[in-house]
């Protein structure tokens, strides 16, 4: 990755933290997280790694026209997608997740590229009907939060960007020869040397889409969604439990969806400041004390990023690969071979 794009992401990161910070008392958020319950925690945790588990049988839903994978395999590269994508810039975990696809299985890497960037888009999709679900508390959110820039706006041009990506997807899908005709004519325009390598790639990536050929397979894969994202609000909850606040879980629903859209920008790895400001915004909308939204977001943040992370480097060691072995961008190098 340039170095440009790391230092935007930093850049945006900084600017987000400075939005956070903006007008907390310090002394009242450090007394939200001593007197904090943080044995709430452990069930939230279960909860997120039962999502887990989900989004690995999704990859394996996904994979399996291209060839049956292991949900314990897809759980390992899941695992080490994640802890890849919080610390590296540019999600680099889904780049290597699909290269030890390929290193285990021998599954084309923009095939399984492609399957890796339907799952986004679904994700997209979920995340946008769970902020339109709650349309009528975005006024609030963007009237009395202090968070820069209309809710509204995010949520409509999200929707333009997933739901035109997922229509894409589905065409290219189920009509597999007219997909490939348009690839054709495309690489037709790139100078002759690049045709080729072009052409195999493209043939390749479209071949990930076989798992949306039917509406019930795609059916499948939004109803898988929807569950991984489900589970997910329900950590949203129970760390809740840990601070002296309530609010309903249509409300957590609309933050784990605002918040998601947010950390799509550009930020330092680990979404430092993209996720905070929009989750410390959604609740100081429903009334909760900012120091008090400011305590649970980090302490959320916290229990989102260090289990996954400790887990997936784990699980990265034991592939016999070195952080030597990935660049500052997070695309791999030629990985060891076993």
């Amino acid at each position: 990755m340039k170095r440009w794009h790391l230092a935007l992401g930093v850049a945006v990161s900084a600017f987000f933290l400075y939005l956070a910070l903006k007008g907390l008392q310090l002394s009242a958020f450090w007394a939200a997280l001593r007197h904090a319950n943080y044995w709430w925690l452990l069930p939230g945790i279960a909860v997120y790694f039962a999502a887990v588990v989900v989004r690995a049988w999704r990859w394996h839903y996904l994979v399996r026209p291209l060839k049956p994978v292991p949900i314990a395999t897809m759980f390992r590269l899941v695992a080490i997608g994640y802890m890849g994508n919080n610390v590296y810039p540019a999600r680099a975990g889904e780049v290597l997740r699909a290269a030890l696809l390929k290193r285990h299985e021998g599954v084309p890497i923009s095939a399984s590229l492609s399957t890796i960037l339907v799952e986004r888009v679904y994700d997209g999709v979920v995340m946008l009907a769970f902020v339109f679900l709650n349309l009528p508390e975005l006024a609030r959110l963007t009237a009395h939060s202090g968070f820069v820039g209309s809710i509204q706006n995010l949520a409509i041009g999200g929707a333009a960007a997933f739901l035109g990506a997922l229509a894409a997807f589905l065409l290219a899908a189920m009509f597999p020869q007219r997909a490939e005709g348009v690839l054709a004519w495309s690489v037709r325009w790139l100078p002759q040397r690049f045709r080729s390598p072009t052409l195999n790639i493209g043939q390749k990536f479209l071949s990930g889409l076989e798992a949306l050929r039917s509406p019930r397979e795609a059916l499948m894969v939004f109803f898988t969604s929807l569950v991984i994202w489900l589970l997910e609000t329900g950590k949203y909850w129970f760390v809740m439990h840990a601070f002296p606040f309530r609010v309903s879980f249509f409300a957590l629903m609309l933050m784990n969806g605002v918040v998601n859209l947010a950390t799509t920008l550009p930020s330092a790895p680990g979404y430092v400041g993209t996720f905070d400001t929009p989750g410390i915004a959604v609740l100081t909308a429903y009334g909760v004390k900012k120091s008090l939204a400011a305590g649970y977001t980090i302490v959320l943040h916290v229990a989102l990023w260090l289990p996954i992370t400790l887990l997936g480097a784990y699980y990265l060691a034991r592939e016999g690969i070195q952080p030597a072995d990935l660049n500052a961008g997070g695309e791999t190098e030629r990985l060891p071979q076993r």
